[in-house]
């Protein structure tokens, strides 16, 4: 393989009903137009901020060097994982992703597995994390159609630095109250349920249909090493803190003797990334450089911020894709 540098990304702000117009001091960002309430940071449509590839769209980027981005062992020439920031100014609508086998069935490359870490919390934040027990299928259709389905949904407390899983097939849906960082498969399937009388599609036979009534969702127990906590090793990725540090190396941060991609998130704080192979990178609050399976050596340095020490989060893909 030849060397692909590590790289930035620019991001893309994305229009939701239930966003912020003032993404500050999260991102130096005030809508024109829409509320934001998603901030795309791995979008196949996000541009490539650095590097030889600089000004490029990042599924054109993965389909001409998927092989030096993901390893040679990589099934798939599509970006794996999607990964966002959300503000939720008000209830998201309560909504279920398919699975793999689901969304196949109808024609689309894979399902929607995904996590979210609490970057912030308010006191008494919330989101609704499957249905209670005993509730059945029949049971969730008549409540869509009576407007009650939140009395069937599991609530579930939320602190900062909290990770919850939601798997395919689970009934979720975000309140107000927390700011997440969103790593997914990289997939924007969503089947709403229901949308608190907003004037917007529901598609509740498909819903209904991805259901899954036991799930593997809830939050997950962060596993303590020297230099990181693992927050998640699931099916399709894995996310760990890294230890605040001045500087750490490349060997640190690729994940061991066969590396493939790996994407480094600042929760709080910056970084630069140096090597003799490359100029360097600058890993912005709530940014993310992309480090590919084929990068060279590299350093990562504590670059100084108003916000204090780096708080890296590093976040990979693996499983079948």
């Amino acid at each position: 393989m030849t060397t692909l540098p590590p790289f930035g990304i620019d991001p893309i702000f994305v229009g939701r009903v239930w966003g912020f117009r003032d993404l500050r001091p999260w991102y130096d960002r005030v809508a024109d137009d829409d509320p934001i309430g998603e901030v795309w940071l791995t979008g196949d449509d996000c541009r490539v901020a650095t590097g030889p590839h600089a000004g490029k769209r990042l599924a054109a980027l993965f389909a001409e060097e998927h092989e030096a981005l993901l390893g040679p062992r990589a099934r798939s020439s599509a970006s794996p994982l999607l990964l966002k920031t959300l503000f939720a100014r008000e209830k998201l609508s309560v909504q279920v992703h398919p699975d793999d086998a689901m969304a196949q069935k109808y024609g689309e490359p894979r399902g929607k597995t995904e996590c979210w870490y609490a970057l912030a919390a308010e006191p008494g934040a919330k989101v609704a994390l499957g249905v209670k027990p005993g509730v059945t299928l029949v049971q969730i259709e008549e409540e869509i159609r009576a407007g009650t389905l939140e009395t069937s949904l599991n609530a579930v407390a939320v602190a900062a630095g909290d990770t919850l899983y939601v798997d395919a097939g689970t009934i979720h849906a975000i309140w107000p109250g927390s700011i997440l960082l969103e790593t997914q498969q990289n997939c924007d399937l969503t089947y709403r349920m229901f949308d608190y009388g907003r004037p917007r599609e529901l598609h509740i036979a498909k819903s209904l249909e991805a259901t899954k009534l036991v799930t593997r969702a809830g939050k997950i127990a962060p596993q303590q090493l020297a230099d990181r906590t693992v927050l998640i090793d699931a099916e399709y990725f894995d996310m760990e803190r890294i230890a605040p540090a001045e500087s750490r190396t490349s060997a640190s941060l690729r994940g061991g003797e066969a590396p493939g991609l790996a994407y480094l998130f600042a929760a709080s704080g910056a970084g630069r990334l140096t090597g003799p192979e490359f100029a360097p990178v600058d890993l912005p609050p709530r940014g993310v450089v992309a480090v590919p399976a084929a990068a060279p050596d590299f350093v990562l340095e504590d670059a100084g911020s108003a916000e204090g020490r780096l708080d890296l989060i590093r976040i990979a893909p693996h499983g079948p894709e």
